[in-house]
């Protein structure tokens, strides 16, 4: 591994103009109000009940960074819908060292990124084609999950930065055992994670710096201490009882 993650910080450097929706986010009031979030360890998870600000923040990251806010690699430059904020022009990223990679992944999303990776190999190139680089074959001929693995196990080369925005969606609890591993290899050929998600499986990678967002802002937890994990296992523990409670009238 380098000397630190290539993100080392997030902050908020420019004032946001008349945004009201995007001051009302917890993750970008603590920002305003607490200063720059420090990201200190090669895998980062941002955590919390929906609403808090994971994804946004993690859009903004990635757009601060140079991805196309749609998801994909620096070089991506489609363009469905403008969905993102404009949160991204207001950040400043403290950088460490040179990445020779990257991609941004988001779940919502990750059609597009297909589309146009078949899209750019039916226009003339001398090159070769851009699916060779994901495995061969088209994502959109594979299932959801099989292409997110596709992907990851055949697109990220290492030396990389990689945002992955609920990666969760797409994989089986087995699935998201072998992204761990995955993630593992690459960590350990120079890489940073990133990652937005709802998934007490994935929050289990060792070393990895866990960020809660609550309407308090954003506390690094122990994985123990997560909503996630004490609800995951408390149902699990008792389903009966816990349905019980749910579903009584």
């Amino acid at each position: 591994m380098h000397a630190g993650p290539y993100i080392s910080a997030v902050a908020l450097t420019r004032p946001i103009q008349q945004d009201r929706y995007l001051l009302k986010i917890p993750a970008v009031r603590y920002l305003l109000e607490q200063g720059p979030l420090v990201l200190s360890r090669p895998v980062t998870f941002l955590v919390g009940e929906n609403g808090t600000g994971k994804s946004t923040l993690l859009e903004a990251i990635a757009a601060a960074y140079g991805f196309n806010p749609e998801g994909g690699t620096k070089n991506f430059r489609f363009s469905t819908a403008q969905s993102h904020s404009e949160l991204w022009k207001c950040l400043t990223l403290t950088k460490r060292g040179w990445a020779s990679d990257g991609f941004f992944l988001r779940a919502e999303s990750f059609f597009n990124a297909a589309t146009y990776i078949d899209q750019a190999d039916d226009e003339p190139s001398f090159a070769p084609p851009l699916i060779d680089s994901y495995g061969g074959v088209s994502l959109h001929q594979q299932s959801h999950g099989e292409s997110f693995l596709s992907l990851v196990q055949n697109r990220f080369g290492g030396h990389g930065v990689y945002l992955l925005d609920e990666p969760e969606a797409a994989l089986s609890p087995m699935r998201q055992m072998t992204l761990l591993a995955e993630m593992d290899a690459l960590v350990k050929d120079s890489s940073q994670f990133i990652i937005s998600t709802h998934s007490p499986i994935l929050m289990t990678f060792p070393g990895a710096e866990i960020l809660q967002l609550d309407c308090h802002g954003i506390t690094s937890v122990p994985y123990q201490d997560t909503e996630h994990y004490q609800i995951t296992r408390r149902f699990l523990e008792n389903p009966e009882r816990m349905l019980r409670y749910l579903l009584e009238r």
